[in-house]
């Protein structure tokens, strides 16, 4: 893996990057030496500025581009890594963490609701796997793949329809990919999380749901941004090439493979 600067261990692009996991990844891989391409969608322009503006504080000597776009136009995910190519010269990593999560049981879920997630959990997945694999193909020099699973993707829920069978397909194309790029010497996983203090949980605080994640996690509590960002910081170095195809459970013991 090269980069244009030589004391960057690439380039490393990360989807969804305004808040929660996909910051904390963002971040991590800054603090690892990556340049970082973040992207969110249009109307989180003035939140992508601000985590390029903590990226660039913390640590100076990084480069930062911000790219706006949604992970369910193709074009767009063209339009993504084309634009950290012309602006880095190469796409070493490519974290596609963009999701969205709509909690609702089968019977309560709408047509609406499904086509959504679906849209940003799966063809979002789809498309950032496919483009970063033609473009690390393209450069020869192998590559890291990384998406985002779920807990739900390791067992349903009955509150929840459309997140695991997403999350599923995930797992699924996750497999798949890895086969096919192995060769190629890019390795393609997944992290599954648990329970995660993010925005995103802030609505299940006062829920039976949010408790009932803290009773079952073997460790008694929920987890951080930063333990899965420690997950994927390891997942793109070269010392972690002889794993691929995984979807990676990482929910303080809830769930055991």
């Amino acid at each position: 893996m090269t980069s244009m600067k030589s004391n960057s261990k690439g380039v490393a692009v990360v989807t969804g990057s305004t808040q929660g996991i996909g910051h904390g990844i963002a971040i991590r891989l800054a603090g690892d030496s990556y340049d970082i391409v973040i992207n969110d969608l249009e109307s989180k322009k003035d939140n992508l500025e601000e985590v390029k503006k903590e990226i660039t504080a913390n640590f100076p000597e990084r480069r930062v581009l911000t790219v706006l776009g949604d992970v369910t136009i193709e074009e767009d995910v063209k339009g993504l890594i084309e634009s950290a190519v012309k602006e880095f010269g190469s796409l070493n990593v490519f974290v596609a963490n963009a999701g969205i999560c709509k909690p609702r049981s089968l019977i309560e879920t709408t047509s609406n609701d499904f086509e959504s997630v679906l849209a940003v959990n799966v063809k979002g997945t789809f498309y950032s796997y496919k483009y970063a694999a033609q473009q690390m193909i393209a450069q020869g020099e192998g590559g890291r793949i990384v998406g985002a699973s779920s807990l739900a993707g390791k067992k349903g829920r009955s509150t929840y329809a459309v997140i695991p069978s997403c999350m599923f397909a995930v797992r699924g194309l996750t497999q798949c990919a890895a086969i096919e790029l192995g060769c190629n010497g890019i390795t393609v996983n997944a992290y599954a999380p648990g329970a995660i203090q993010t925005p995103m949980l802030t609505g299940l605080v006062e829920s039976a749901d949010y408790d009932e994640f803290k009773r079952l996690s073997s460790v008694g509590d929920l987890g951080t941004t930063q333990d899965i960002s420690s997950l994927v910081s390891f997942l793109v170095t070269p010392e972690a090439h002889f794993i691929t195809g995984q979807t990676i459970s990482i929910d303080g013991g809830i769930f055991f493979d």
